[in-house]
């Protein structure tokens, strides 16, 4: 139900299969009739997937947020690469798109990289999904100027004010 409340908490090991099928799902969306269906849904990119989530997930670095129907509405995924905290994945089920789960998401992850005193994240996303483009510009995020590309992604920047405590 979109608008119902979230409950937005660090992912566990028993959520593995729940994060799993929300990012299938969510990048058939971005992804099909755009690159071949094998290179995002086929058994070996499931299974990498998989593995990749529970290795995130086992670090902690994986928020969830569950809706008040006990469905998974929306996943992100964060850590720090080449010495730079990266948004590495934010998805929201597509049935719940513009109802404020990606919003709730990405507050949480600004809160926790602030927290951590980090001033600059980077992300990539993929150079044809006009809509997460527009959702990352309305939060602030510039397309960086040391590397703007990574193959068919394009590489975005977030500069982070200090917390005011």
């Amino acid at each position: 139900m979109i608008g119902s409340p979230l409950r937005l908490h660090p992912a566990t090991p028993a959520e593995l299969d729940a994060v799993a099928e929300l990012h299938a799902e969510a990048r058939a969306t971005y992804y099909r009739g755009h690159i071949p269906d094998a290179d995002f849904e086929g058994p070996e990119e499931l299974a990498r997937t998989r593995t990749g989530w529970a290795a995130a997930i086992g670090e902690g670095r994986v928020l969830c947020a569950w809706d008040a129907n006990g469905e998974l509405a929306g996943v992100a995924a964060y850590g720090v690469r080449d010495g730079v905290m990266h948004l590495s994945q934010l998805h929201v089920r597509p049935a719940r798109w513009r109802g404020g789960v990606g919003t709730a998401l990405h507050t949480a992850c600004v809160e926790a990289w602030r927290a951590a005193g980090e001033r600059t994240v980077r992300l990539e996303v993929f150079d044809r999904n006009e809509r997460a483009q527009a959702f990352y510009a309305a939060r602030g995020w510039t397309p960086d100027p040391d590397t703007p590309r990574a193959g068919d992604h394009l590489v975005l920047r977030l500069t982070l004010a200090p917390s005011a405590e």
